[in-house]
């Protein structure tokens, strides 16, 4: 059976999400960059991870930035690691493309961007060459008591929805994107 990777913004989060799940799902061991147990594995995203790509990365020949240039949508945004956190977003999309993990589970702050952070690693982990195709859930938690993480758990829902289409940046490539 495969396990379910849970990402939360905060390594607080986390910490309280294993907590929370040790009664019902049993212990977890702590590694060095996450929890893991034999159904969930358990990590924090510290934040933003990921950046898009400034416009001068993709059209050179515009110079400097002028008001003339504006507005510059470019045809598809690309991502790049912000330079602080390349170690901890190295882990996490490790995480995301183990082969035993089958399914995401986004457990970011409730909003746009907990959900942004959540889907700019998403999107960035998916290179395309082997596309991810592992289904997403939501978690929505109000409170980290044991009984109310362990029941929020369990009824996760499918998410794409339009919240998550609200937090990508217009004219991305995701392939995380909600059929219109």
């Amino acid at each position: 059976m495969g396990k379910t990777l849970i990402i939360a913004e905060k390594p607080s989060v986390a910490q309280d999400i294993v907590r929370a799940l040790t009664p019902q799902v049993g212990k977890f061991d702590k590694e060095a960059d996450h929890f893991e147990n034999d159904q969930y594995v358990v990590t924090s995203a510290v934040g933003h991870l990921v950046e898009i790509k400034a416009p001068e990365a993709y059209d050179v020949k515009r110079g400097k930035w002028s008001f003339a240039h504006l507005p510059v949508v470019p045809p598809h945004f690309d991502l790049a690691p912000i330079d602080k956190a390349k170690s901890r977003l190295s882990a996490v999309v490790k995480l995301v493309k183990r082969k035993d993990v089958t399914a995401l589970i986004n457990a970011c702050d409730a909003g746009r961007e907990g959900e942004l952070i959540f889907r700019l690693i998403v999107q960035y982990a998916d290179t395309g060459k082997t596309p991810l195709n592992k289904p997403i859930r939501r978690l929505w938690l109000q409170s980290m008591t044991a009984s109310r993480s362990c029941a929020a758990t369990s009824r996760c829902r499918a998410w794409p929805t339009p919240r998550a289409a609200a937090a990508r940046p217009t004219g991305s490539s995701a392939s995380t994107a909600p059929a219109r």
